[in-house]
């Protein structure tokens, strides 16, 4: 069976990672995340899509136990070599965000900066794919439990895009989908991966997290780097949600 092509990416992708300008507030994003989750330090964190683990390590460093899940290998080693060279104990699974299930049930839930959420394989139905991935991690929570996430912001993409463009298939006004095709190192040669990624209007991303179980705290604007409870921009790249788990 193929690989995901965001397997393939990242698994490639991995090294250059943090060198991404959307990861460099990470000081910040974690402030932020122990301030809106209000939890006492030992207790149980779930990060989906955790990536090079930079808020999972942050997190583990502020004396979270912290799990994090991840559909690349690639990703996943970087996250080892980040904790082991911050001297921290987390704990790390590889595993599909839509596929998972955890004996283990936690106090709270990240899934930031489309580490999973979003992200589509080619083919997969995006309301599937990511209600899935929705009842996985509220499955996972442990009653009353708070979810921080970001997902792409409809709004942008829709004023991006032109008739041609959708003419052309790089962008689907029926499932808010994005096609394209993004380049990556591997080997040394470029190989280009085909990429699919969701887009959200905030009332379709509330009606989702309420289907699934879960009660709205707070639903704005959240971009990476400028994370903060305010009015959406409609042509800013991410929203923020912060729910609660019934």
């Amino acid at each position: 069976m193929p690989k995901n092509p965001w397997e393939t990416f990242f698994d490639h992708h991995a090294p250059e990672y943090m060198g991404n300008v959307f990861t460099r507030n990470t000081k910040k994003e974690v402030a932020f995340i122990i301030r809106e989750l209000k939890l006492k330090r030992g207790r149980k964190i779930l990060d989906v899509g955790c990536g090079t683990g930079r808020h999972t390590v942050a997190l583990a460093q502020k004396g979270y136990n912290v799990t994090g899940l991840d559909l690349s290998s690639g990703m996943l080693a970087q996250a080892r070599q980040a904790a082991e060279k911050a001297k921290v104990d987390i704990t790390l699974i590889k595993a599909n965000a839509t596929a998972f299930r955890l004996n283990t049930r936690f106090d709270a839930a990240i899934c930031l900066c489309e580490g999973a959420f979003s992200l589509l394989g080619q083919g997969e139905d995006p309301a599937v794919h990511d209600a899935r991935i929705l009842a996985n991690m509220h499955r996972s929570l442990k009653s009353g439990g708070k979810l921080i996430m970001t997902c792409l912001n409809a709004m942008k993409m829709i004023r991006q895009y032109s008739a041609k463009d959708i003419a052309a298939g790089k962008f689907d006004p029926y499932d808010l989908v994005e096609n394209g095709v993004m380049k990556v190192k591997a080997k040394g040669r470029l190989i280009r991966v085909k990429t699919r990624e969701k887009g959200y209007m905030p009332g379709e991303l509330k009606t989702l997290l309420e289907k699934t179980g879960f009660k709205i705290l707070y639903l704005g604007g959240g971009t990476a780097g400028n994370w903060g409870k305010r009015p959406i921009d409609p042509d800013e790249f991410e929203l923020m949600a912060i729910v609660v788990k019934r």
